[in-house]
């Protein structure tokens, strides 16, 4: 039954940019999906950030940020920047304030979770020498292992990754003293000497938590990517053409992208919904 029989409202931030993507179909499906699950009356609604400047207010139960293209360093300073850092403030304060409840819940998709990891400077936010796409394993920390929104997820797991920006070499001084915990990194990569492993996953504190992968991402929308010319000879390029045909084999492969998909974001709107029952 709906918690306190009343509609459950969720704020989608697109990062887009107004470029067409797969993502925002993704989260859309997650979200109805759960609700018709666990019979919940949900509103989400849709907030274009950097074409419209559109932010949610604080009357939302749960936000969702998502990925986007572009560089998350050349748009400090730009006005829809400055608003998305003060609506994390905004909600980052009402969340301090002991008062005030139920706290609200946000997730942080790909270029969402770079721009926090700026804001929150907990690490460096760098370009990549190279694009990184495809589906990949991602190997938890120990405190990904004790991360509830990880439950029912295996070490490692694995996810779609694609950015041209990372998240390395945090700073563990500003991390202790947030209270920040980083959940996953990449994969080792023994045979690229001196690189630093990418941060894949932080909570950020107790309600804001955010993955670098695309924990959304469903084999429909991977294949129409692996399979556009230009992402096909991105993989070609940086893994060679039987990464690529194996990316492809593992698409529908129940332990791999669909696992992730259908456990990392309902996992997390499930504790949303978690403090919402406890308000009551």
């Amino acid at each position: 039954m709906n918690p306190n029989n009343r509609k459950i409202k969720i704020a989608v931030l697109d990062l887009n940019n107004g470029f067409a993507n797969q993502g925002m179909r993704c989260i859309s499906h997650i979200i109805s999906d759960w609700s018709l699950q666990n019979k919940y009356d949900v509103k989400t609604d849709i907030f274009d950030v950097r074409q419209n400047l559109a932010i949610p207010d604080l009357t939302y139960d749960v936000y969702i940020s998502s990925g986007g293209p572009g560089s998350p360093l050349e748009s400090a300073g730009h006005q829809w920047d400055n608003k998305y850092m003060q609506w994390i403030d905004d909600v980052n304060h009402f969340n301090q304030y002991y008062n005030n409840y139920p706290k609200k819940h946000v997730f942080f998709i790909c270029h969402s979770f770079q721009l926090a990891c700026r804001h929150f400077h907990i690490a460096n936010v760098c370009k990549r020498k190279s694009t990184s796409f495809g589906v990949f394993p991602i190997h938890m920390t120990k405190n990904g292992a004790d991360e509830i929104v990880f439950s029912g997820m295996k070490d490692p797991f694995f996810a779609v990754d694609s950015r041209d920006y990372q998240v390395i070499k945090a700073d563990e001084k500003r991390i202790e003293e947030i209270g920040a915990k980083i959940l996953a990194i990449e994969k080792e990569r023994p045979h690229v000497p001196h690189l630093p492993r990418a941060i894949m996953a932080v909570r950020f504190n107790d309600y804001m938590i955010g993955t670098q992968f695309h924990p959304e991402a469903d084999p429909k929308g991977m294949t129409i990517h692996l399979h556009s010319e230009e992402k096909k000879q991105t993989v070609i390029n940086n893994h060679g053409e039987e990464k690529w045909k194996s990316m492809i084999e593992q698409l529908n492969d129940p332990d791999k992208i669909l696992w992730t998909h259908d456990h990392i974001l309902p996992n997390f709107l499930n504790i949303a919904v978690e403090d919402l029952v406890d308000a009551s």
